[in-house]
């Protein structure tokens, strides 16, 4: 009884998980790379907490943005702290979109740059929502083999649509 069990779970709960998991882009590999990165300018709100809850510091940008005539660019967040070292209530972040170098912004965005530079960058196509972690994990697994850690400040820029179960591309810099 238990084996004709095993077709029907199979294809009513395994399968479609795992298809929806491909369509998200979590067969993706991802691609590092190094070389040179920016120059960035960019509008951002300060994000401090959860990074979870860092795209909702983002449609907040967006909004502004858009209220002041902007088309936002690819997004990007700063990331300052890493969340294997400091807890989650405490991280630091700019959240934010790209912007020309002579749109004038008001508040409450501030305006950040970033300069040209060497980086090691990781990148996938993804969901929103498994895009940083399959990177991340790429990029400690390629350092470690050179006896090395992520060091923060990370960049990431996401080039997709707005709604995070949409596929884009991910790619998180890490200064050389």
């Amino acid at each position: 009884m238990l084996k004709k069990t095993w077709l029907p779970i199979l294809l009513a709960f395994v399968l479609p998980l795992l298809l929806v998991y491909g369509w998200w882009g979590g067969f993706n590999s991802v691609q590092i790379e190094q070389g040179e990165r920016g120059p960035y300018t960019y509008a951002y709100l300060e994000h401090n907490g959860k990074l979870a809850k860092l795209t909702d510091t983002q449609e907040k940008v967006w909004q502004a943005l858009n209220a002041q005539g902007i088309t936002p660019g690819q997004s990007i967040n700063v990331l300052f702290d890493d969340p294997r070292r400091v807890a989650s209530g405490k991280l630091r972040a700019h959240t934010g979109y790209l912007i020309k170098a002579n749109d004038a912004i008001r508040a409450p965005l501030l305006r950040g740059e970033i300069a040209k530079r060497p980086v090691l960058m990781g990148r996938v196509q993804a969901a929103a929502l498994l895009a940083p972690s399959k990177t991340y994990q790429a990029l400690y697994d390629y350092l470690k083999q050179q006896n090395r850690d992520i060091a923060m400040p990370t960049v990431e820029l996401y080039d997709s649509p707005l709604e995070v179960t949409r596929v884009g591309v991910l790619t998180v810099e890490m200064n050389q």
